[in-house]
C-alpha cells in the first residue's frame, strides 16, 4: 500500500435521531411473490443462474425467492449481468455484476444453510429486531436491511463505506471496491509504508461511527479495504447503535483489534488511548447536538486535538 493522505471525509449534518427505534419490515417482498407465481420467464430466469458457473455450488442453498430476489434486481436495471464470486462466508456469498457500464457488488446471504447463532449476539437486545423471534427468512431480511441501514448512516457521518444501492429480501446491491486486477485488498493483506496516518484515519472512522450512534461490533484489519488511495471500512451488517445491551463490549473490542493491529505496525497505539478518544470526542447522546447521533461536531480537517492547540 504506497503512502497517501487518506483523507477524511465531509459529514453530513443529521436532523434526527437516526434508524435504532424504526421497526424493520421482515414481510414479504417482491421476491417471495415472483417465487410464488413462478412463471416462465422467471423460471427460466432461476435455470440460467442455476446452470451458470459461478452459482452451481449455491444450488442447494438457494431457495426460489432467492432466485426471485435477482430476478427483481435484474427487472428493476441494478444488475444487468453476473460476473464471479468474491468471497464466500458461512452467512453470504459475494459476487460482482454489471449495472450499466459500471460493476457493482451483489451480497448474497443463504437462508437456508446457516443457523445463524453468531449472528443472535448483535441483534438480540437491538430494538429493531424486537417480534422478529428465530424465523430465519425473516431474521436474514432484516439483517440485509439492517446493513444496509447501517452503511448509508456511516457514510453521512463521513465514514468511507460502500454505497448500497438496492436491496431485495436477502440480497444486497452495494458499490464494488475493486479495479480490473480485482477486488481491492484488506489491511491484513497489504504493507502500510504509513501507518501513523492510516491509524488516524481508523481511529477518526471509529470515533465518528459512534457520533452517529453506531459501533461496527466486527472492526479490524480484516474489515478495512484500501481502495483508490482511501480507508473504507466494510461490512457493517453486524454494527448495532449504543442502545444495544453489548455496545461496550463491542466497542471495547473494536479498539482492542485496531489498535493492536496498528501496533504491530510499529505506531504507538493502545486499546485504552483509542477507547478513550472515542470516548471523549464523540457526543452521541449530547442533547447540544441537532439529535442523538447527529454529526454536527464531526471533524472535516484534522482531530480535536489539534484544533484546541491552534486555538
Amino acid at each position: 500500500m504506497t503512502e497517501g493522505q487518506f483523507g477524511l471525509l465531509d459529514t453530513d449534518d443529521v436532523d434526527s435521531p437516526g434508524d435504532e427505534w424504526e421497526e424493520v419490515d421482515v414481510s414479504d417482498t417482491e421476491a417471495d411473490r415472483i417465487a410464488r407465481k413462478r412463471d416462465r420467464e422467471f423460471s427460466e430466469f432461476r435455470e440460467r443462474i442455476k446452470d451458470a458457473d459461478q452459482f452451481k455450488v449455491e444450488a442447494s442453498v438457494f431457495d426460489d425467492a432467492t432466485y426471485g430476489a435477482l430476478y427483481k434486481l435484474v427487472q428493476d436495471g441494478h444488475i444487468d449481468a453476473f460476473g464471479g464470486p468474491i468471497s464466500t462466508g458461512k452467512e453470504a456469498n459475494v459476487y460482482t455484476a454489471l449495472s450499466g457500464d459500471k460493476e457493482v457488488a451483489v451480497k448474497v446471504y443463504r437462508i437456508n444453510a446457516s443457523d445463524f447463532k453468531d449472528m443472535r449476539g448483535y441483534l438480540d437486545g437491538d430494538p429493531r429486531f424486537e417480534g422478529i423471534g428465530s424465523d430465519k427468512k425473516k431474521v436474514v431480511t432484516a439483517w440485509v436491511r439492517k446493513e444496509s441501514s447501517n452503511l448509508k448512516r456511516a457514510r453521512r457521518a463521513g465514514v468511507r463505506t460502500p454505497e448500497p444501492i438496492a436491496v431485495e429480501r436477502n440480497v444486497l446491491v452495494m458499490e464494488y471496491l475493486g479495479t480490473e486486477d480485482g477486488r481491492s485488498k484488506r489491511l491484513s493483506e497489504v504493507h502500510i509504508e504509513n501507518p501513523e496516518t492510516a491509524y488516524e484515519v481508523v481511529k477518526e472512522y471509529t470515533r465518528r461511527l459512534y457520533d452517529a450512534g453506531l459501533v461496527h461490533g466486527d472492526l479490524s484489519e480484516y474489515n478495512i479495504v484500501f481502495h483508490e488511495g482511501q480507508l473504507y471500512i466494510i461490512d457493517l451488517g453486524q454494527a448495532v447503535t449504543i442502545h444495544h445491551p453489548n455496545a461496550d463490549d463491542f466497542l471495547e473490542r473494536d479498539c482492542r483489534n485496531v489498535a493492536n493491529f496498528f501496533a504491530r505496525q510499529g505506531v504507538d497505539a493502545t486499546p485504552d488511548e483509542l477507547l478513550s478518544y472515542v470516548r471523549e470526542y464523540a457526543t452521541p447522546k449530547d442533547k447540544d447536538d441537532t439529535a442523538p447521533g447527529s454529526d454536527d461536531d464531526a471533524v472535516p480537517q484534522g482531530t480535536p486535538a489539534d484544533r484546541r492547540d491552534d486555538e
